[in-house]
């Protein structure tokens, strides 16, 4: 990978190899724009667009670079197409680069620089796109297969239909967030004593909150209503990827959810990273994922058997008191569904996505404990309290001031850290 002119540490997970977009406010423009992070700064392409002119970002006779990312979402954007995202961001990449074919536009241009890199400390990100829909899966295989043993023993673990299709469930998108925002602790119905006769709720708030380490998939080209993607066809609908909290109440849920699945146990809040990490930066990390035992029909076969991507995913806790601990540390490898099956699978049957949708791989989680994508697994269904720094507190669930955070990233064989940043959320009594 090419050299930048700028100072950017090996460990960033925003190196030149990756050029991920999101909606910023810097101290000079309070208004959302776009910009694209780099090292410990973050690009303004709305600044940049307005400096250098549409030619030298956008492919002639595409529309105009200042109107795309002075634009307050990442929508008009990823709707442009792969092709157009692929053209804009080797743009960047040449921009940045020490050998760049143009150094008059960028690295020689002392003022821009000093107006269109801003320190990422001082910039403010909001939620990268507007987002219509969003659809939680159940593609983490390890994940599926602990919490069924939790629940069904370890013969029935899977549904007889897991093998067959990617499951999934219609989540909220009113309550999806930036990473950052304070998480309030839900109030709904539980089930104190599952066992007693007549049962009998009470309302509270939930004493078994709990997070989900996922990966999340933003839709950036819609199919008409009626007319299915093909699995050949959609890796062209996918304009980039995020980290996804999907925050749950497992007490609120395990007494709403039969028989129509997740409810108010789901729907208070989901966290995302701010910076979409385009398809095309993933592209070098591409892996086998779970094997799946089932032949599946036509429509979910995809033609290569790289269909996921090793992308190294950590969950840290960290206490009122401040103290932080890493709780798990798994891989993107570990999902048995990719997500142009995800998309072949959810518009079989003609239902239209739209640019902006959001899609979540589900509980991403390894074969052993210190891999559990959540603390239901961590704590095997809250009967045993797991270790935080080193033995001196320990947990079940999240208590009021507990602070999670998620990363993800991929390193290459030459180098070039590839990362999300991190996806934060507090959580409030």
């Amino acid at each position: 990978m090419a050299r930048s002119w700028l100072d950017i540490d090996p460990s960033s997970d925003f190196s030149l190899a990756n050029i991920p977009f999101g909606i910023i406010s810097t101290p000079d423009d309070s208004s959302p724009h776009v910009g694209i992070a780099i090292g410990t700064y973050v690009l303004d392409l709305k600044v940049l667009a307005l400096q250098i002119g549409p030619e030298n970002l956008l492919p002639s006779g595409g529309a105009s670079s200042l109107a795309v990312f002075a634009q307050p979402t990442l929508n008009a954007f990823a709707q442009l197409g792969r092709s157009v995202h692929r053209h804009v961001r080797e743009r960047i990449q040449d921009l940045l680069s020490e050998d760049t074919t143009r150094p008059d536009l960028l690295k020689n241009n002392a003022e821009l620089r000093e107006r269109a890199l801003v320190p990422q400390q001082s910039v403010q990100m909001h939620l990268p796109m507007v987002i219509g829909d969003y659809t939680d899966f159940y593609a983490g295989y390890h994940h599926a297969y602990a919490v069924g043993v939790m629940f069904r023993g370890p013969e029935n673990a899977l549904q007889p239909n897991y093998t067959h299709f990617p499951v999934g469930y219609h989540g909220r998108a009113s309550s999806i967030v930036v990473s950052g925002t304070p998480v309030r602790r839900p109030v709904g119905q539980i089930l104190q004593d599952p066992k007693a006769d007549p049962k009998r709720p009470t309302v509270a708030p939930t004493q078994r909150l709990d997070i989900e380490l996922e990966l999340g998939c933003f839709i950036s080209k819609s199919n008409p209503l009626g007319q299915p993607v093909g699995i050949d066809e959609a890796e062209e609908h996918v304009f980039g990827y995020v980290l996804l909290n999907d925050w749950s109440a497992r007490d609120i849920q395990a007494w709403e959810y039969v028989p129509l699945g997740p409810f108010n146990g789901k729907n208070f809040a989901t966290t995302i990273s701010p910076w979409v990490v385009l398809a095309d930066a993933l592209e070098p990390f591409r892996t086998k994922g779970i094997e799946n035992p089932t032949p599946v029909q036509e429509y979910l076969k995809e033609k290569r058997e790289a269909t996921v991507y090793d992308i190294h995913l950590e969950v840290d806790l960290t206490t009122p008191e401040g103290n932080t601990s890493t709780v798990a540390k798994t891989s993107g490898k570990n999902l048995m569904w990719s997500f142009p099956q995800m998309i072949a699978h959810h518009t079989l049957g003609g239902c239209p996505l739209r640019p902006g949708d959001l899609l979540g791989s589900g509980t991403i989680s390894g074969p052993v404990p210190e891999q559990s994508g959540s603390l239901l697994e961590l704590s095997e269904g809250g009967k045993r309290e797991f270790q935080l720094n080193g033995g001196n507190e320990t947990r079940m669930f999240l208590k009021d001031g507990d602070t999670v955070t998620l990363r993800g990233f991929c390193v290459g064989k030459a180098g070039g850290r590839v990362g999300f940043g991190e996806c934060t959320g507090r959580v409030q009594g």
